[in-house]
């Protein structure tokens, strides 16, 4: 099967920046390995080469420029980009998917729901400059699946929920109707909440899924990759693998829309230095008073905050930290040592 460019997602967004480069040829990124992209033109797929042979800097989705020996010459700016921190102690940031339109963030009517999850995987999209649609999977296995959508739809207004049944068609052309032809959405969820089954209903691809456990809803991957599939619709998905902790970065504007209710109420505070826990006049405090907002969803507000601030500290101020708790962690031993003479 070929495809235009059009088809790919290509829009006068990148040709601008092609004309500047019109010698090189341009390629959207279809799968990021260790030693070589993949990238799909008019022409299908082929390897491509990294500047230096270092993957890490590209994504999938992205939209390079090569030269006739299959080399990227030129990475084009993103429309919008996904990411998170990687694990371990580094602050290295991981890419998850580029020039997404959709992000489709998948939850299922079990135990793995959880309105806390959910808060930060709208973080990421807004962040990112996506479009996020809450999926509530496995509606068929549930006698009320609205109870769920009803906590999802609680967490922004306007928020598109849908409750569908990844085996019935209906409710997969209801799903990909949010990303029609040449639109990118991307599938995130934790492990075992269906996302390789609706996925395989969108492309049209036979993934093997795997069994959940019934005690806690969790599943294992099934998804080690992330790569970019055509849908049945035209559209391009980005299936990633489950993700049991997406660490946010550089995401504050994301986590203040997504609890854009606490800042507005903060506004209208006393105090524009309010810390909304015992002032006088502090409007967050009197709603929660009131029963119109709830205390949890505060201290989540709060727990993002802090947890993205520490996320996107860059390598240096995170071992600047470690140094001063390190040198304090001394400093009171040797005082310790002190008093008892040694």
């Amino acid at each position: 099967m070929s495809f235009t460019l059009s088809d790919l997602g290509w829009s006068s967004y990148f040709a601008a920046q092609h004309a500047a480069h019109a010698q090189f040829m341009p390629f959207r990124i279809t799968a990021v390995h260790r030693d070589r992209l993949v990238g799909m033109n008019e022409t299908g797929e082929t390897s491509l080469f990294a500047p230096g042979h270092s993957t890490g800097d590209f994504a999938v989705g992205d939209w390079v420029l090569a030269d006739d020996e299959n080399r990227v010459q030129h990475l084009l700016d993103r429309r919008s980009l996904l990411q998170r921190r990687a694990a371990g102690t580094g602050a290295e940031a991981q890419l998850i998917a580029a020039n997404v339109d959709v992000l489709f963030i998948v939850s299922s009517c079990n135990a793995d729901f959880n309105v806390p999850r959910l808060e930060r995987y709208l973080a990421l999209a807004h962040q990112a400059g996506c479009y996020p649609v809450v999926v509530v999977t496995k509606a068929d296995s549930y006698s009320d699946p609205a109870a769920y959508a009803k906590q999802a739809e609680a967490l922004a207004p306007f928020l598109t929920v849908l409750t569908v049944n990844a085996h019935d068609a209906l409710d997969l052309q209801q799903v990909l109707a949010w990303c029609p032809a040449s639109q990118t959405a991307a599938l995130v969820g934790s492990s075992g909440v269906g996302k390789t089954t609706l996925a395989n209903g969108m492309t049209g691809q036979d993934q093997t899924t795997a069994a959940i456990r019934e005690d806690d809803a969790r599943g294992r991957h099934t998804t080690t990759s992330r790569a970019l599939h055509p849908m049945q619709n035209g559209g391009w998905l980005v299936d990633t693998p489950g993700m049991r902790a997406l660490r946010l970065l550089d995401a504050q504007d994301g986590v203040d829309e997504v609890f854009s209710d606490i800042l507005e109420l903060a506004e209208t505070c006393r105090f524009s230095d309010c810390q909304h826990e015992a002032e006088p006049g502090c409007a967050v405090q009197a709603a929660i008073e009131a029963g119109t907002l709830d205390a949890d969803r505060l201290e989540r507000w709060r727990k993002l905050r802090r947890e993205d601030q520490r996320n996107s500290e860059t390598v240096a101020e995170a071992r600047a930290r470690d140094k001063a708790f390190g040198k304090m962690v001394r400093s009171a031993m040797h005082g310790k040592s002190a008093r008892r003479g040694d």
